[in-house]
């Protein structure tokens, strides 16, 4: 019998620093040792996403993910069977989208937004972290990486921190934080937290 993986749930405000966090966790172990499951390549379509009252798009909201894909993807995987999943690339209209392969692996990272919001997905987890930043810094982060990544302006950016992505966080991310087994602070450097969970999964986990 195929024994299940060890999944890590990573969550966090947006801009906290997830995604630095998981690639220096998942450079520690080899490819096939570890599979990344990201919540971002899972938006519905931008035609299906809720608009606010200014008819502007709110990608911040738990029904901006389908949900079911993103559990039956984990499911398989658990399964041991291989996934392929369409790149989201958001706005940027000059970013072709690829093609992501995610293979089963013995530890399994499950990152997103609401991650501990959906309660099939958290029960999942053997480990749960969350990334947590002051929001000045993480704003200043959001800033610059839709700016350059993403092609949002800085008005669209600045408007959608104040409207969407704070009162989300407050609403769906802040309260689960009590859920989280280990809190990571990512104002400075995310090293000593990262440095506990590789010495847990190390431990955990013989790869």
């Amino acid at each position: 019998m195929r024994s299940k993986p060890y999944i890590v749930g990573i969550t966090g405000g947006s801009a906290s620093g997830k995604t630095s966090f998981l690639h220096e966790l998942a450079a520690a172990f080899s490819p096939e040792s570890i599979t990344v499951v990201s919540q971002d390549h899972y938006y519905h379509p931008r035609e299906m996403q809720l608009k606010d009252d200014n008819g502007e798009t709110n990608f911040d909201l738990p029904t901006s993910i389908d949900r079911q894909l993103f559990y039956d993807d984990i499911h398989a995987l658990i399964q041991g069977v291989e996934v392929k999943k369409k790149e989201y690339t958001f706005n940027n209209p000059n970013k072709e989208p690829g093609i992501i392969t995610l293979k089963p692996a013995p530890i399994m990272v499950l990152e997103g937004l609401f991650v501990f919001h959906y309660d099939e997905i958290c029960d999942l987890c053997d480990l749960r972290l969350f990334i947590e930043t002051d929001e000045e810094i993480a704003f200043k982060r959001r800033l610059h990486r839709d700016y350059h990544e993403r092609g949002y302006s800085p008005e669209s950016v600045t408007y959608q921190w104040k409207e969407h992505v704070m009162p989300s966080y407050k609403k769906y991310l802040l309260p689960l934080r009590s859920k989280a087994d280990i809190i990571v602070v990512n104002n400075i450097h995310y090293k000593n937290g990262l440095e506990v969970v590789l010495n847990h999964l190390h431990a955990k986990v013989l790869v």
